[in-house]
């Protein structure tokens, strides 16, 4: 792995989003000032369900009230949904978040409050942790400070990382974060967020 690495190269590896948009901009090109995708976009324009649905198919599943353990509805499929979404549940009543989902089960659960307690958490784990190079960290239980993300924005969270066993961490946030997702990945960078590490899927 480490081979293939070294042959890797990065023409503008070592720029900063806005320093390449602006050197766009100078060269007058088209999408300079494009906005940022937060899609699929190696997928293209396709709905994103009928992808889905061609590989997974559909299994229906019961959506839960958290609070109350109330059946409010039914879905086709837990891999249709999304930690904190809100659109296409198909309930009235609304609004209604996904807080969980329970996999094994294949149960949505869903609240009305966006903001209630039990979506956010101050820390997650990380299984199947795989490093861009070797491993800079060698201490087990040792809090390293380092930065993160487990959605695709542009910001970074600051954390406290802590390795629990190989290739399995923990991640202290210094802020409540809100939608941790079981099953997708969060991504670990140095502590000045410049170096992306590595990433590993998440759960709790």
């Amino acid at each position: 792995d480490y081979l293939q690495v070294s042959k890797l190269m990065f023409p503008i590896g070592g720029l900063m989003k806005h320093e390449v948009r602006e050197i766009a901009l100078s060269a007058g090109l088209p999408s300079a000032r494009r906005k940022d995708s937060q899609g699929i976009c190696f997928l293209g324009k396709i709905n994103y369900n009928d992808f889905v649905r061609r590989f997974l198919g559909e299994k229906e599943g019961a959506i839960i009230e958290l609070e109350t353990g109330k059946k409010l509805g039914t879905h086709r499929g837990y891999w249709f949904h999304t930690i904190g979404q809100r659109k296409g549940l198909g309930l009235s009543g609304g609004p209604w978040f996904v807080i969980k989902k329970d996999i094994q089960e294949n149960i949505i659960y869903v609240s009305h409050g966006y903001g209630v307690e039990t979506q956010y958490g101050n820390e997650f784990r990380i299984n199947d942790f795989h490093f861009i190079t070797d491993n800079p960290w060698t201490e087990l239980n040792k809090e390293l400070d380092i930065t993160f993300k487990i959605r695709h924005t542009p910001e970074f969270t600051k954390g406290k990382l802590v390795q629990e066993g190989e290739n399995r961490f923990r991640i202290l946030s210094s802020e409540k974060l809100q939608g941790i997702a079981p099953g997708q990945f969060g991504v670990v960078y140095d502590k000045a967020a410049q170096v992306c590490v590595g990433s590993g899927e998440i759960f709790c």
